[in-house]
């Protein structure tokens, strides 16, 4: 990406450190995409957490409707083996949440932000910043560099 970092201007908290090279910057931007992922995949937990819960929570009617309907043995049935059930052994959604969280989630951002600290001076979407400067054309209201 060359000079691009120059662009950028002072101030703007994605200009290039001195001294950083080009396979630097995109290591660490491949290292923050990674950690996008992670972000997504840890949305996509919390989806798994609500709708669980909340399809649990919706087992109250159904078996409330089967005994009004006469169907003491199958609502039997769904409170005992369904309502309140583990989602994997011993764990209900929350702590896969929690674990997710101080297990993988929680390092993977803190090692991320100790590269980016290290190697870049902490300046997030350099990689990205660097891209849409060579990429925007100059002099066009909707291409500016900064907002």
């Amino acid at each position: 990406m060359g000079d691009a970092h120059e662009k950028n201007g002072p101030g703007t908290g994605h200009e290039r450190p001195p001294g950083v090279g080009d396979t630097t910057v995109e290591a660490v931007g491949a290292l923050t995409e990674a950690l996008e992922t992670v972000e997504r995949a840890r949305g996509r937990l919390f989806d798994f957490h609500q709708l669980t819960g909340g399809a649990d929570l919706t087992l109250d009617r159904a078996v409330e409707l089967l005994r009004v309907a006469g169907h003491a043995a199958h609502a039997d049935l769904v409170e005992r083996e369904i309502l309140g059930r583990n989602v994997v052994p011993g764990c209900w959604t929350y702590q896969l949440v929690e674990a997710y969280d101080s297990t993988y989630y929680r390092p993977f951002a803190e090692v991320e932000a100790r590269v980016r600290r290290d190697l870049v001076g902490g300046r997030r979407h350099l990689y990205e910043a660097e891209m849409k400067e060579a990429r925007r054309t100059h002099g066009h209201p909707d291409h500016t560099a900064r907002p």
